[in-house]
């Protein structure tokens, strides 16, 4: 029988800085038949480890419908995340998964999509994005909005910026302040930005991920607006170590972050006391 906790080996091909604590690696697993088998969907996640240091979950952010490499956006934290960020291009990890329910996304096709993230939010819900563009027919208006406290610490820059000119994704970037003086678009809080756009709360699912004062406050904005707590999806990793299960570290009540999220709707967070 196969052992859950085995990890597949993978090689960093390319690590491209973000912001100053953050990076972006792009790793490609070595066997050829497991590169070719591995699926998963927006939302999940995987179990990065590097040897003598342990392991660590963390979100996919690249998209299912771009396969052989996988995109992990690392945010350097912890003893795990410090060893990675001392590697190099070319350098062997393992990896183990994906894992995590993911968003359902057969249920969100057909409708309108609001993606709302918040600082190191955007690194999970790239996914999603880019899961949703490559699907275009499948969506019905496609809304980004994402912010951060100031322009220095937004993820993608080049990448989102290039949507902005995109006629089939409406995509609002803010900043909380701007002390250069050269950001171009929004300042404010993100959710500002609701009042630059049309909603039609039965016809939109949400994706929101952030810190948690944002989630206070566009939850409330999203409830203001209309939605029903079960169109509104949040990606919450809260102290994941197996990733399938068994550890109970991250149980919260009769639910498990790693197997029955990370992405879980509102309804199912008001029933979980200090999930956010």
């Amino acid at each position: 029988m196969t052992n859950p906790y085995m990890p597949h080996l993978a090689k960093i091909i390319r690590i491209i800085p973000q912001i100053d604590d953050v990076r972006l690696f792009q790793i490609r697993l070595e066997d050829e038949k497991i590169r070719n088998e591995f699926r998963h969907r927006p939302g999940q996640f995987v179990m990065i480890s590097v040897l003598g240091t342990g392991e660590a979950p963390i979100s996919i952010s690249s998209s299912p419908t771009r396969t052989g490499i996988i995109e992990l956006c690392i945010r350097k934290a912890g003893k795990v995340t410090d060893a990675l960020f001392r590697l190099k291009e070319n350098a062997v990890i393992g990896i183990r998964g994906p894992y995590g329910n993911g968003y359902f996304m057969e249920r969100i096709k057909g409708n309108n999509l609001l993606i709302v993230a918040g600082g190191i939010g955007m690194a999970p819900l790239r996914s999603l994005l880019w899961y949703s563009l490559d699907n275009r027919d499948d969506f019905k208006d496609i809304i980004l909005m994402y912010g951060t406290k100031t322009p220095n610490e937004m993820l993608f820059k080049d990448e989102l910026f290039s949507l902005l000119d995109r006629g089939d994704i409406k995509c609002l970037l803010t900043v909380d302040k701007d002390d250069t003086g050269t950001w171009k678009t929004n300042v404010g809080v993100v959710t500002r930005l609701f009042d630059m756009i049309s909603l039609s709360p039965e016809t939109t699912y949400a994706a929101i991920c952030g810190p948690p004062i944002m989630y206070q406050f566009v939850l409330q904005k999203l409830i203001e607006c209309g939605f029903s707590k079960n169109r509104i999806m949040m990606s919450l990793e809260r102290r994941m170590q197996c990733g399938i299960g068994k550890c109970l570290h991250c149980s919260v009540g009769h639910k498990y972050t790693c197997t029955d999220g990370p992405i879980f709707t509102y309804w199912d967070v008001m029933n979980m006391q200090e999930v956010v």
